[in-house]
């Protein structure tokens, strides 16, 4: 895929069951840029995010990333999509309990069959970067919840995307350390060349994003 990443949503609607958790949504996103999502509980802001990580299908519509259209892949290529294409970072997260940190880390690599000693060292200069070095040989239960957290934020990023997903980062996080965060975010997905889209119905995190998409009961009411 070309880093030339251009996302394009085309009246996209997403039923569960009797619920619009969309309704006719469309809207463009430029590459390489910054991009936050907000609303309320419930508005269809996580599950836009989701749409376009390839984690749900639309109902109808399109969700076209790089000139592909995600509804047409089928779950092998989509898996791969998500594995080499987009990096994740949810409110909870997700870190196996199992491993250690830097296993944790290498997961997406080992997973997608690109684990090299590039992907090791490029994990590893991260955690020194986001101050978290100490934690790798460390099981995710013996640290705080700040360290997780940048744990999950190197592991998205371990595959350098192109594409950087965020659905409320900063949840458990008090506002001092939730600007630190976001400011991380933004600052390594420009070192990537990386998209990002984030949400959040956090007022201090959204004032700071110049590129804001309003969502309400499942429409997009503003770009």
């Amino acid at each position: 895929m070309s880093s030339n990443i251009m996302i394009k949503i085309e009246n996209v609607k997403k039923f569960y069951t009797k619920s619009h958790a969309l309704n006719n949504v469309t809207v463009t996103m430029n590459a390489g840029e910054e991009y936050l999502i907000r609303g309320a509980s419930g508005s269809g802001k996580s599950t836009l995010l989701y749409l376009l990580g390839g984690l749900e299908r639309p109902t109808e519509g399109k969700v076209i990333v790089n000139q592909k259209d995600l509804s047409e892949l089928n779950d092998e290529e989509l898996a791969l999509y998500r594995n080499r294409y987009v990096g994740f970072v949810f409110q909870f997260h997700f870190l196996l309990s199992s491993m250690n940190c830097l296993e944790n880390i290498l997961l997406p690599a080992r997973l997608g069959g690109v684990y090299t000693d590039e992907v090791k060292e490029r994990a590893i200069s991260l955690a020194k970067l986001l101050q978290v070095e100490h934690c790798l040989e460390k099981f995710p239960y013996e640290l705080s919840g700040g360290e997780q957290q940048r744990i999950n934020i190197i592991r998205a990023l371990s595959l350098k995307p192109k594409l950087l997903l965020c659905d409320e980062p900063t949840g458990n996080l008090d506002s001092e350390n939730s600007q630190k965060v976001i400011q991380l975010l933004r600052s390594l997905a420009r070192e990537f060349g990386a998209t990002l889209v984030v949400v959040t119905h956090d007022p201090q995190i959204a004032q700071s994003f110049s590129n804001q998409l309003l969502m309400k009961d499942g429409v997009l009411v503003t770009q």
